[in-house]
């Protein structure tokens, strides 16, 4: 093409075009008009100047095509270039005019080059084009395995990805439940930091008389601990040297500025309970095997870095679990331990000799001996300051360590072998020889409700965590044979569409019906719907928490069965054991069992499905306790296993 033909015909058209395609763009108020004077003014979202979708130029693709064009001719190389130069400067119609039709003129093999080309132009970072807070929204329906490769892609990618406001999320998700879509659910770990935590909340909220006890408790400790290792008493230190006070507080701060801890993602906090999720799930721990007592363990209990064990040889046992060793034997008892529990301060048991201890157990001191009972104490459960125990005499006593009152419960038939107390709801569980549940208001010293179905002895309940909500097939009904384990001969048969009075009737307290036969099919979920099935003691007073919603027990039946102590239903029964359950343990992801076949076995409390086994012991499996990262089990060959699955860089 000439000079002279170029300018009368590209030269015009780039003039045109150029100014208003490079023209800057207006504030919003102007777009409008701008739009109407010029439609073709207008970029689309892939070529606007300041939109981030442009992306910048391929520059493998540059020398490959500089190097195509270098190998033409002068002639050819400039009108190749003016080609370009007026596509590049026409407006959006005239670039569809432009493109149909050399559409039209491409054969198959253009038509598949062209192709090929589209695809790879047609993708765009659409994540690093978006803003960030709807970026980190859509990469918040990914799963874990998804997002950890997105953060594989770029680095703005792994930005996003990695970024606190996605982990939370998946932490929110998962940490403490069962994710719904998943399936997996990750333990919470460092439940001690976090009772700790929630206390200190709640005492900031206490005004000032709660600071006032935090200091006076600290204080308290403080002295103790200073006494138990045999340091002079706080009296003394105060005498020190002022300047020798300062200079240790100096440390002390500077100490404290150092050790300090420091804030970790996220993501961090995530991976770490993924990996013992992922242990847990494969079956990967470390397996320790504590020996010390000379007969068979009988009860256990498990918190943190403690273990507390008790047996028929009369001793109670505290075991480091970190270093494996036994740190302290609390000796008073003269009969067996059947049952134990502590807490950071205190310890009770209750033993084959009628008696209830209570210990400090970080010095191995009995603090004071109940003889309330006039048989064996075979269980002891304590929640804030009331105690609760059960025996062979076949009573329930409650120990009020405020008001230091006691009084007894009766109703049970044979030995009771485990006891719970709810403080909140003021109600303790009961489990019996006579295969009965019980629910027990404490108010008015009466039973709310029996649950009736096992067959066998029942060894424990087992309160379930206020997060545990069934599978919704099991709350849209029960099978027909829990259905027919629930049925209760109580001097009559009640219909299923039951009337207001019936029900009060059937939840009111001194009833010994599970009334399971006498209640829809479906059950109610709103504390207002179930509030009138806990009699009338619940109904008079609406600010009174409700009982625990679901419970597990375990019977010598080799079964366990999930219970809803609302309605009295037998939600689910669960079958594994060859033999008898002796001990049951659980949290909002799994349970665990121990039974007189030798195996414990964990549980999905959700579908019922067990999901390991584990052998190993020599004798029954009479106790279990269950952590986070830890499993324990006591046996009646006298030794306790001890399943970490913690990651091996811890």
């Amino acid at each position: 093409m000439s000079s002279v033909l170029m300018s009368k015909t590209v030269t015009p058209f780039l003039r045109e075009h150029i100014p208003s395609i490079y023209a800057p763009i207006g504030k919003p108020g102007n777009q409008e008009t701008a739009r109407a004077e010029n439609p073709n003014s207008k970029y689309c979202y892939r070529h606007h100047p300041d939109s981030k979708c442009r992306r910048a130029a391929d520059k493998a693709k540059m020398v490959m095509i500089q190097s195509e064009l270098d190998k033409l001719t002068s002639a050819d190389q400039q009108a190749v270039t003016h080609v370009w130069s007026l596509f590049s400067a026409a407006p959006a119609r005239h670039r569809d005019l432009m493109l149909q039709g050399i559409l039209s003129q491409l054969c198959f093999p253009q038509l598949s080059f062209v192709s090929r080309e589209v695809n790879e132009a047609l993708k765009i970072d659409f994540i690093s084009a978006l803003p960030v807070e709807l970026a980190q929204k859509v990469l918040c329906y990914l799963d874990t395995v998804s997002l950890t490769k997105a953060a594989q892609v770029s680095q703005r990618w792994r930005t996003l990805a990695d970024s606190d406001a996605v982990w939370v999320r998946m932490c929110e998700q998962h940490v403490n439940r069962k994710c719904t879509k998943c399936g997996w659910g990750l333990p919470l770990l460092e439940r001690k930091k976090l009772r700790n935590y929630t206390r200190q909340r709640q005492l900031a909220k206490g005004g000032p008389q709660g600071r006032v006890t935090e200091l006076a408790d600290s204080h308290d400790s403080q002295d103790r601990s200073v006494n138990q290792h045999g340091k002079r008493p706080a009296a003394e230190a105060e005498e020190e040297d002022p300047i020798k006070k300062r200079q240790c507080m100096a440390a002390a701060e500077a100490s404290k500025a150092v050790t300090q801890p420091k804030t970790r993602s996220w993501k961090a906090v995530y991976r770490d309970r993924w990996q013992v999720s992922y242990n847990w799930k494969n079956s990967r721990y470390k397996l320790s095997v504590l020996k010390g007592h000379e007969n068979g363990v009988t009860c256990l209990q498990l918190d943190d870095n403690i273990l507390a064990t008790g047996s028929y040889d009369t001793t109670i046992k505290i075991w480091n679990i970190e270093t494996e060793e036994c740190i302290r034997t609390l000796v008073g008892h003269t009969a067996g331990i059947r049952a134990l529990q502590f807490d950071d301060s205190k310890l009770i048991s209750g033993s084959l000799d009628h008696t209830i201890k209570v210990w400090n157990w970080h010095t191995g001191e009995c603090l004071s001996t109940f003889a309330a009972h006039t048989d064996s104490v075979i269980s002891v459960h304590f929640d804030g300051h009331l105690l609760a125990s059960g025996s062979s005499d076949k009573t329930v006593k409650i120990f009020d360590f405020n008001s230091k009152e006691t009084y007894c419960l009766k109703g049970h038939s044979d030995w009771v072998n485990s006891t719970h107390v709810d403080i909140k709801s003021r109600t303790v569980f009961s489990a019996s020889d006579d295969t009965t549940i019980k629910l027990w208001d404490l108010d008015t010293r009466q039973v709310i409700r029996t649950y009736e179905g096992h067959v066998g002895h029942v060894q424990q309940v087992l309160i379930l965590p206020p997060e545990y909500e069934p599978d919704e097939e099991v709350l849209n009904g029960a099978s027909q044979d829990n259905q027919d384990a629930m049925s209760v001969s109580s001097g009559g048969s009640g219909s299923p569409s039951m009337s207001h009075a019936q029900i009060e009737r059937a939840g009111s307290p001194g009833s010994h019906s599970s009334s399971h036969n006498l209640l829809p099919s479906s059950l109610p979920s709103g504390d207002e719907d179930v509030r009138h099935l806990y009699g009338s003691a619940f109904v008079a007073d609406e600010s009174r928490p409700l009982p625990p919603r679901y419970f597990m027990t375990g019977g010598l039946d080799s079964t366990m069965r999930l219970w809803d102590s609302a309605t009295g239903r037998c939600l689910r029964t669960l079958f594994g054991h060859l033999e008898g359950v002796w001990s049951l343990a659980g949290d909002t992801i799994r349970v665990i069992s121990g039974a007189n076949d030798g195996m414990v076995k964990t549980w999905e409390p959700r579908s019922g499905k067990c999901d390991a086994t584990y052998t190993g012991h020599c004798g029954p499996v009479t106790c279990v306790g269950l952590s986070d990262s830890l499993m324990a089990s006591g046996s009646e060959d006298g030794t306790i296993r001890l399943h970490s699955f913690k990651p091996c860089r811890q």
